[in-house]
Parts: structure tokens; sequence; C-alpha cells
């Protein structure tokens, strides 16, 4: 019999490279979380997704907002990543995460190799999360560093 747990170590096994996709609270704070579950979805026009459990404050605010912004990690912004990956409770309040905003408004986290301001045009619920089709509206480029990696629950790096 299949189970959750076994499906959670399947999927360790697949690398990754790691991003914090921000999106804005009602008070106008920058809320992000750590995510694997992006990809790009079409060229014309141009889409990506990203699959938000409904649990998670971010699912409330890109909802809310439809908007969000991925922004993909180079290997220096680990602390970043694991930042992002706790519970909003358990962050450390007094980290400063350096940020920029785009013209449309969304947070893009400085020194990120690309950043990605989507417009939430599509909602599909998949069992415990919604995918969030966003129609890109900015880009953003940096070509120092590599990218930061998840392998088997663990950070790394290109070889």
């Amino acid at each position: 019999m299949v189970d959750s747990e076994q499906f959670r170590q399947a999927w360790a096994k697949f690398a990754t490279g790691v991003s914090v996709v921000t999106s804005i609270e009602r008070d106008g704070g920058v809320h992000g979380m750590t995510a694997q579950g992006i990809c790009s979805v079409s060229m014309d026009p141009l889409l990506a997704l990203v699959c938000v459990g409904h649990n998670r404050h971010s699912h409330e605010h890109i909802s809310e907002s439809r908007r969000f912004c991925i922004n993909i990690l180079s290997i220096d912004q680990q602390e970043i990543a694991e930042h992002f990956a706790l519970p909003p409770e358990r962050r450390d309040a007094s980290r400063d995460i350096p940020v920029s905003f785009t013209e449309r408004g969304a947070a893009v986290i400085e020194e990120s190799l690309a950043s990605l301001d989507c417009r939430v045009v599509a909602d599909h619920v998949a069992g415990d999360h919604t995918i969030f089709v966003g129609e890109v509206d900015e880009i953003s480029l940096n070509d120092s560093g590599g990218p930061l990696l998840y392998y088997r629950s663990e950070f790394g790096r290109l070889a």
C-alpha cells in the first residue's frame, strides 16, 4: 500500500532548484515561502505556476492579491531558503531579507538568480493544494553565482 511518507521519500530523490515565492500581505508586508512546486507552463503567453498548500499563509495572500513572485535562489541564499521554510511564527523577526519591488508591487528578493512577477490568470484546486497559474509581467535576471539545489531533503550545489 502506498502512503504519504513513501510519496515524500520518492520526491526527495528528485533534485530541484530552490525558490522563494513571495506575496504581499493585506497590510503591505512581504510574505514568502520556500517552494519546489514551481514550473514554467507556456512561452506564449508567458506562464508559470506555483502549487500552494491550503494550510499555508501564502495561499490566502495569493488568493486575495492575485499576484505572486517566483525568486530562484543562488547558492549564497541558503539562509533565506531556510528562513522562509519555517512557519511564520518561528521565523526570526529581526532577520532583514533584502527585497525590492516591481512597478506592480511584487517583492523581489535581491541577488536571486531570477525573479518572475506573475499575475494569477487561473487557479485549480488539486487535493490539499491550489495550482496558481500566473502570467509573467516582469522578469529580473542575475548571472552571478550558481543555483541553490535541494536533494534528499538537503540543500546542495552543482559539483
